[in-house]
C-alpha cells in the first residue's frame, strides 16, 4: 500500500515591510523532500523593479549560505513569484536587499512535501 505524503504550508512573512537588507524567519524542513517558496507583494513604495530574493540554506539555523536559487520580487501589487527546491538540508529562508528609495510589504509562504 503506498504511503500518503505529508504536506505543510508555512507562512514565514505576513504583511512584513521589506527595506534595506531583509531575511525571512528560518523554516525547518529537514523532513521534506521538496518545497515551493512563494513570494507575493502586498504593497509597493518607490523603486523595487529588478530586485531578486535569494534562497539561503543552513544546517543549524545560525550559519547561512546562498543555495543558488533566486526569485524576482514582483514589481506590481498582488504579483506572485515562486521557486522550486529539492536539495535544501535542514533550514531555508529568503534574503533580499531593497534599495533605500524603495520598500514593499510581502507575504512569503513555503509549501513542503515529504
Amino acid at each position: 500500500m503506498p504511503m500518503l505524503r505529508e504536506c505543510q504550508t508555512a507562512i514565514v512573512a505576513r504583511n512584513v515591510r521589506w527595506q534595506g537588507v531583509v531575511e525571512t524567519e528560518p523554516y525547518e524542513a529537514g523532513w521534506a523532500q521538496e518545497m515551493i517558496v512563494f513570494l507575493r507583494v502586498l504593497e509597493i513604495e518607490g523603486a523595487v523593479a529588478g530586485i531578486e530574493a535569494t534562497v539561503q540554506i543552513s544546517p543549524d539555523g545560525l550559519h547561512w549560505v546562498d543555495e543558488g536559487s533566486r526569485l524576482p520580487l514582483p514589481a506590481v501589487v498582488g504579483g506572485l513569484s515562486f521557486v522550486r527546491l529539492t536539495h535544501f538540508g535542514q533550514y531555508v529562508r529568503l534574503r533580499a536587499e531593497i534599495p533605500d528609495d524603495g520598500a514593499c510589504k510581502v507575504l512569503v509562504a513555503i509549501n513542503s512535501k515529504g
